[in-house]
């Protein structure tokens, strides 16, 4: 049984901060790609269980393996067998738990589209530090939530952490998207699909018939259906018009411009 000191950071606490929480999940996500999966997985219910029992616990006991699977059938929200991010925000008690405080400002991928239309000032396909202090401090006010300066800081500072991987300051569009509950996060459905620069390029040129620089809805919906049969994958006609809306989010009255539509499609914002 490991001793307090071995024990991963905060997992005993009745409330987490939010560098706090960012502890934990770099403690865990040991191979940083994004979810807390396998062996990480098994090794953090354990510690779970050890701190919230104050006592060891056996993985090979069978009642260990019965209540982690209760445990992934309550929080493992897309079933995928992985905790990511935001499922384990609704995990940990967070302080003000500003994951969610989150998503109560943009419980939707359209609305979260919006925001960063609203925030991504320079259109550059990033938010950056000063950009994502705005996004935040208007997010608290919207959920009032009371912050001082020093709170808003900590909040900027662990989701710079959190998301910006390279240490540029900056944030990506699908890094930002993975604070949006799953089911929400459309984003994702893109993830087999991001074109190269040359890729989308010519299917923007294919679509933009007129040569104009936009493309509306109606020209949208039928490259979202190309791309999807192009690359095998089932076109929910649902989820088609979800994904379209969000799309259409970063418009400008309608007229989607191709520096809009590259920070959804591309691997890497065309420069």
């Amino acid at each position: 049984m490991a001793n307090k000191a071995q024990q991963p950071p905060h997992l005993h606490l009745a409330e987490v901060t939010a560098s706090q929480f960012l502890d934990i999940w770099k403690h865990f996500d040991s191979d940083g790609n994004g979810y807390i999966e396998g062996k990480e997985l098994e090794n953090f219910f354990k510690e779970l269980e050890m701190a919230r029992r104050g006592a060891g616990v056996d993985p090979t006991n069978p009642t260990f393996r019965e209540k982690m699977k209760e445990f992934m059938q309550k929080f493992d929200k897309n079933k995928d067998g992985r905790i990511e991010m935001s499922e384990l925000a609704q995990i940990l008690p967070t302080e003000e738990n500003f994951l969610l405080c989150f998503r109560q400002f943009v419980s939707s991928s359209a609305e979260f589209m919006a925001a960063w239309r609203r925030y991504d000032t320079d259109r550059s396909g990033y938010i950056e530090a000063n950009e994502l202090k705005g996004f935040l401090s208007d997010l608290l006010e919207k959920a009032n939530r009371h912050y001082d300066e020093q709170k808003l800081q900590e909040y900027t500072q662990t989701i710079l952490k959190m998301f910006d991987l390279n240490g540029d300051g900056k944030l990506g569009l699908s890094e930002m998207a993975r604070l949006l509950p799953v089911q929400e996060n459309f984003l994702l459905n893109f993830q087999g699909v991001k074109l190269t620069s040359e890729q989308f390029n010519a299917i923007f040129t294919y679509y933009d018939k007129d040569g104009n620089g936009y493309i509306d809805e109606q020209e949208l919906d039928a490259l979202l259906r190309d791309l999807y049969q192009k690359n095998k994958k089932e076109v929910d006609p649902t989820n088609l018009s979800g994904y379209k809306q969000s799309i259409m989010s970063l418009s400008d009255g309608g007229k989607l411009y191709r520096g809009e539509l590259e920070i959804v499609l591309c691997r890497e914002p065309i420069v």
